[in-house]
């Protein structure tokens, strides 16, 4: 394996106690995302505000949370073909700087006390624009940036890091909402952006492969819907977590804080419900620095059944101690899931592909989401709160033990580092380690 240049086993180089995959390009990226972190969970506590602030209702508040998300969804795929055709970290750099400039206009016209809800929609769906040309890009630049070797624990370590931000911005966030107001901290979230950008600017890039050239965009994503159909691990789980989040921001949305305001005593257990599980992610994330399971996909599928536990316990309903442990369990459980499946995706996917690939992930996993929030509501005045609860935990259940009757869920391995997939992922050279997935 050729040793990246910044290497403690370099030689001509002092020893340092920095690990080998920890090269400068993931010290740059992994900070990129901790500040991204730090600024955009704040962003979505102070954006409800500023909506409530322009004398908005909670209707409001949906309407620009769905603003955001609907361009996500329908320019993921083009965003996924583009990342493979031009260099990804170009087109992380761009999409933080448009995110930079949204979140900037949406900071002014909230400090202005001018703001209107439909220019609150229209800013937040360029953020939504620039996360779908951004998420590809970053997730595939991650799986190309570590060995196999080493790629578990680089993953769990990023990730680790990822979720520790999101929990302290979100601490962070709804304290300043309620000190400098929300106009200041969509500011702060604008000025995170351009920080993540600039480091980013500054990768070193320079052993990343030419891209060959393509038979035109619409090729582009045919080839890569045949990389993803072609697989049937690939598309069995995707399609198992259109489902389970479909169901899950239906519980988080809805049922979540109605079962807190009519049983826990408000909206204080559900919070410290969330931050448990935020807690189990990061839990989980060390735990897998350690364990490289061998049979990757069957225990990252084991480990979905526990994400059933919340919806059970808000069906009971469990005291907040209750759904506080169950949070908890879940958090954890999600993050051996997802270290398997990015170690799985990076030692699976061809390189070249790897943004496309990806792209379909995020699409499939994401596109029933307004679906289930929209009928969460005519579910509980069908069928009960505590009936719909049971159903969605049943549900859950049911399409991940399909998953398991698929034969490569069962018996994908992990490979050692000497036997590279044909056109997989490659080892990053001393030039270029490449970058981490960011999420902004």
């Amino acid at each position: 394996m050729t040793k990246p240049a910044d290497s403690p086993a370099s030689p001509g180089r002092a020893p340092t106690r920095r690990p080998e995959w920890a090269g400068r390009n993931y010290i740059l990226l992994t900070a990129a995302t901790v500040v991204t972190n730090l600024g955009a969970n704040g962003a979505l506590i102070a954006t409800a505000w500023a909506v409530f602030d322009a004398g908005g209702d909670p209707g409001d508040v949906g309407l620009v949370a769905m603003a955001r998300f609907l361009p996500l969804v329908l320019f993921l795929l083009i965003g996924g073909a583009v990342a493979d055709r031009i260099p990804r970290h170009r087109v992380m750099v761009a999409a933080n700087a448009l995110n930079c400039v949204s979140q900037a206009v949406f900071a002014a016209l909230v400090l202005s006390g001018e703001a209107q809800i439909w220019q609150m929609m229209a800013l937040t769906a360029l953020c939504g624009t620039g996360q779908a040309f951004f998420n590809p890009a970053a997730e595939a630049m991650l799986m190309a940036s570590v060995t196999g070797e080493q790629a578990s624990r680089a993953f769990a370590v990023y990730r680790m890091a990822m979720h520790g931000a999101s929990i302290g911005g979100a601490a962070l966030g709804g304290a300043l909402v309620a000190f400098i107001g929300p106009g200041w901290v969509l500011a702060i979230d604008a000025l995170a952006f351009a920080v993540a950008g600039g480091l980013r600017a500054f990768l070193d890039v320079r052993g990343v492969p030419e891209r060959a050239p393509s038979a035109g965009l619409f090729a582009d994503l045919r080839e890569g819907w045949q990389e993803f159909i072609g697989r049937p691990w690939l598309w069995s789980i995707v399609a198992q977590f259109s489902v389970v989040v479909a169901l899950i921001g239906a519980v988080d949305s809805v049922f979540g804080p109605l079962v807190a305001r009519d049983h826990l005593g408000g909206s204080r257990p559900w919070g410290l419900a969330l931050a448990a599980y935020g807690v189990g992610t990061v839990a989980g994330a060390v735990l897998m620095t350690r364990w490289k399971p061998r049979r990757l996909l069957f225990v990252g599928t084991l480990c979905v059944f526990p994400i059933a536990l919340p919806s059970a316990a808000l069906a009971v309903p469990l005291d907040a101690a209750g759904l506080t442990v169950a949070m908890f369990v879940s958090g954890m459980a999600i993050e051996v899931f997802g270290v398997s499946w990015m170690t799985t995706m990076h030692q699976e996917i061809p390189e070249e592909k790897l943004s496309r690939v990806t792209a379909y992930d995020w699409f499939g996993s994401t596109a029933l989401l307004p679906l289930s929030t929209a009928l969460a509501g005519p579910a509980e005045s069908a069928f009960g709160r505590s009936t719909a609860l049971w159903g969605a935990a049943a549900l859950m259940v049911i399409v991940t033990a399909l998953v398991l009757l698929v034969p490569d869920v069962r018996n994908l391995t992990r490979r050692p580092h000497t036997q590279e997939v044909a056109g997989a992922a490659p080892e990053p050279s001393a030039d270029a380690e490449g970058a981490v997935r960011g999420n902004g």
